[in-house]
C-alpha cells in the first residue's frame, strides 16, 4: 500500500508494472544498473519498506540482496522491452 501511495504521489498516478528480480552478486548489480540506465524512464526497487532508484548502484547495495526484490517500471510503453533485457534477473 505504501508503494502504491508513493507511486501515486510521485509519478502522477500513472500505472506501473512490478516484477520480481534477483541481484545476488556484484556482477549482477553492475549489469542490472547498466541495463536500466539505458532508459529515460523511472524504475524503483522495493525491498521491505525501502524504495530506492533502480539506477543507483549505491542504493542497491544498501538493500538485502539475498532475497528477491520488486522492480517497479513506471513507463508502460517499455515494459516488454525491459522484461526482455532483464530476463536473466527476473524470477517467475
Amino acid at each position: 500500500m505504501i508503494v502504491l501511495l508513493y507511486s501515486l504521489l510521485n509519478k502522477g498516478g500513472k500505472e506501473m508494472t512490478t516484477i520480481q528480480v534477483t541481484l545476488n552478486s556484484i556482477d549482477k548489480v553492475k549489469t542490472f544498473v547498466n541495463l536500466v540506465s539505458r532508459y529515460d524512464s523511472d524504475f524503483d526497487l522495493v525491498s521491505g519498506r525501502y524504495v530506492i532508484d533502480a539506477k543507483s548502484i549505491m542504493g542497491i547495495f544498501s538493500l538485502d540482496l539475498s532475497k528477491p526484490i520488486e522492480l517497479n517500471i513506471h513507463d508502460q510503453s517499455i515494459v516488454d522491452e525491459v522484461k526482455s533485457a532483464l530476463n536473466d534477473f527476473i524470477i517467475e
